[in-house]
């Protein structure tokens, strides 16, 4: 059996948690959460978030790219928050690489040069928090009054603490 056919059997289950109860499309508590993919971060749980309560934008690194900008901006533009959150984690896969040689080992696996992508990898976790809050208040497309914090997730023990610019 694959995973997902794991999956939707589970979803099976779940589905008589939900419920029928239509939730707004506004997230409630009006916040954009931007994270990581890693597997190990269950951004909801970690931040006691239910159903409806916060958009949760990931990649890899949680990084503020482009596109990360472009929902952000329809989050608040369109769907009412007023509040990014910024948050990275320990252990994370983008501290694992440089741009220089992921490009070459991409080159030789794949036959694809991609010397010109950035791949957003970064080696101190604090200061790649620091360096998103900054990419998304000097954004003219994220309003002044758009309150923006950053946090990193500990990995092992689940604890959050607060990056101060």
């Amino acid at each position: 059996m694959s995973y997902f056919e794991n999956f939707m059997k589970a979803n099976k289950a779940y589905v008589d948690l939900h419920g029928t109860a239509h939730l707004p499309i506004n997230p409630k508590t009006k916040v954009a959460i931007v994270t990581c993919m890693d597997s190990r971060l269950h951004v909801a749980q970690a931040l006691g978030l239910a159903l409806g309560d916060a958009h949760i934008l990931r990649n890899a690194g949680g990084r503020v790219t482009e596109d990360m900008i472009r929902s952000l901006v329809i989050s608040q533009q369109q769907l009412g928050t007023r509040e990014i959150v910024v948050l990275h984690h320990t252990d994370c896969g983008a501290q694992t690489f440089k741009n220089e040689d992921f490009t070459a080992y991409l080159h030789k696996e794949l036959g694809v040069d991609v010397s010109e992508q950035d791949f957003l990898p970064f080696t101190d976790v604090e200061e790649s928090v620091r360096e998103d809050m900054a990419l998304l208040r000097q954004s003219p497309l994220i309003p002044a009054d758009i309150k923006i914090s950053g946090a990193v997730y500990d990995v092992d023990t689940g604890r959050m603490t607060v990056v101060e610019e």
